[in-house]
């Protein structure tokens, strides 16, 4: 397959195209239509450009030690050509960042938002001392491709994705290779180039999609987004995010408190979905009683085949309701969701 880039889908153009702020880059919010768009995710194929994405590069001898001693899961024993998820702690056990990490033979590469890595790198680099250690942003062009068609318009570019596993890597030459998303991100692939992209990715039966669609279908799957749904404040097991945690790996920043919260008991409160029947809220805490009964972080209005549905990514207290339970939530009645949504 040859060098990708983005192509405007037919009737799209400037007149159509919607352009704003996303995740800190300039980014396309819509081309026209985002129902159409968040069809094509959910029904065929959507392109879009990652370009809030960054990878950092970590090399040295010392690197697998050193980086599996920094996060939340298991480095040392990552298959080659493989990644996994992880969290970035403080010695209180609060989250950093959320990262993918991938072993790629002679380095293991970062992947995570262009917005962590000032402070990943500041947060990291104090930790090198005598490890032979270097870590360096390099420069990538990611294209994702999203939808239960993907893989077909991909292997219409002569490139065969059947058998690849979450998380795994395959290298097509050139600079190029092509990425599975995660298990919570269902039928998404990720292009990735050195430099800038260039050329064309046969896009017969892909729609380019914004990021306003990328945001419903996002909110849909129940799939946080750091410093929005997960923030500094937040304990890992809060979040509901375990495949990013490993508890036989020995120690890293943070794993003390990590322990004890899985060994003493569950956190008071968990990362969960909200449906509201009576419009959105506004996005913050609700109190009841004196204390915080739940926090609503992401709302999104999403376009369904039944007309529209107000739904919402957040935190709701444990102990104070179940699944399918009603909350007040600052005056809109909410439906306690599991993740991900059925839309």
């Amino acid at each position: 397959m040859g060098n990708v880039t983005l192509h405007q889908p037919q009737g799209s153009g400037p007149a159509h195209m919607v352009e704003g702020k996303y995740l800190g880059v300039d980014a396309a919010l819509n081309f026209g239509d985002p129902a159409k768009e968040f069809a094509a995710l959910r029904e065929g194929c959507g392109l879009f450009l990652l370009n809030w994405r960054k990878k950092i590069e970590v090399t040295g001898k010392d690197r697998v030690r050193w980086l599996h001693n920094m996060v939340t899961n298991n480095v040392r024993d990552l298959a080659l050509n493989h990644g996994n998820y992880n969290f970035v702690l403080n010695a209180q056990g609060r989250i950093l960042s959320d990262i993918y990490i991938f072993n790629r033979a002679e380095s293991l590469v970062i992947d995570t938002d262009g917005a962590q890595v000032e402070s990943l790198l500041t947060a990291m680099k104090r930790f090198i001392i005598m490890d032979k250690v270097e870590m360096n942003v390099v420069e990538t062009t990611a294209i994702g491709l999203c939808g239960p068609k993907a893989e077909q318009v991909v292997a219409n570019s002569g490139t065969d994705l059947k058998g690849m596993e979450p998380l795994e890597i395959r290298d097509l030459g050139n600079g190029n290779s092509v990425v599975r998303g995660p298990v919570n991100k269902p039928a998404w692939y990720e292009l990735w180039q050195a430099g800038e992209a260039t050329g064309m990715i046969g896009g017969q039966g892909c729609l380019t999609v914004g990021t306003q669609a990328l945001e419903w279908w996002r909110i849909v799957h129940g799939i946080p987004q750091y410093g929005q749904d997960i923030r500094e404040r937040d304990l890992p097991q809060e979040t509901e995010q375990t495949q990013a945690l490993n508890f036989t790996k020995g120690c890293y920043i943070g794993q003390e408190i990590v322990e004890r919260i899985r060994s003493r008991g569950q956190v008071h409160r968990k990362f969960t979905g909200f449906e509201f029947e009576d419009g959105p809220p506004v996005l913050g805490k609700a109190e009841a009683e004196g204390r915080v009964l739940a926090e609503v972080t992401s709302m999104a209005t999403v376009p369904t085949s039944s007309g529209e549905r107000n739904i919402g990514l957040g935190y709701v207290r444990r102990e104070a309701v179940a699944t399918g339970s009603e909350v007040d939530l600052g005056g809109h009645k909410a439906r306690i969701v599991d993740l991900p949504f059925i839309i």
